[in-house]
């Protein structure tokens, strides 16, 4: 009987973090996420004015909110500070450009309540460019990139520090493609679609 008491205890003892992190879920079903993340272009990124483009990485400062309608389901909006990227053209940099990519996502949260629960989601991106600058052989030159609309994919780990405080490893595919412009000419579309990982601290409030 002291054997079973004892392992009813321990038992009771071990299932405390569990239930308060679930309760936390339910009574707390706002996250504030603060972090960093890299947005990680693909290898290839098409062909402009007949060259093989070429869009480098950023990593910035992000930010996104999100709300557990249940302990399994939530939605979230990311937003970050500007990211800047840039772009070369058969390896020559040709310009500087400045996006954001505000993006809203429906996620689902495996082993809720747990102290580790792994989760996936998909949503939509909207990438603005602007503040793009010509470089090299197009210093001074009129380019344009347009906004872009596309699903975005997301999945990752939250990982409980306790009651308040989560840590969330995470990473999104989007699918970004820009019409790119020369003096208001055409010269083609960049396909973009990059990965975005990173790493954030949530708040539950």
């Amino acid at each position: 009987m002291r054997n079973l008491k004892n392992v009813a205890i321990a038992s009771l003892l071990c299932m405390a973090p569990v239930t308060g992190a679930i309760a936390q879920s339910v009574d707390n079903p706002w996250i504030l996420h603060i972090g960093a993340h890299v947005v990680d272009p693909r290898s290839d990124n098409g062909h402009l004015a007949g060259m093989k483009a070429s869009v480098g990485s950023s990593t910035r400062p992000t930010l996104s909110l999100e709300y557990l309608f249940t302990p399994e389901w939530s939605v979230d909006v990311l937003a970050a500070v500007p990211f800047q990227h840039s772009v070369r053209l058969n390896g020559q940099r040709a310009a500087t450009v400045k996006q954001l990519p505000p993006t809203v996502g429906v996620n689902y949260h495996f082993l809720a309540g747990r102290p580790v629960s792994p989760f996936v989601g998909v949503g939509v991106n909207y990438t603005r460019f602007f503040d793009t600058k010509g470089r090299g052989a197009l210093q001074g030159a009129n380019v344009d990139l347009d906004s872009s609309w596309g699903i975005a994919w997301h999945g990752g780990v939250d990982i409980t520090l306790d009651p308040r405080w989560t840590l969330t490893l995470d990473a999104r595919y989007m699918d970004i493609d820009s019409k790119v412009k020369v003096g208001g000419a055409s010269v083609g579309t960049a396909h973009i679609d990059p990965w975005v990982y990173g790493f954030s601290f949530g708040y539950h409030f």
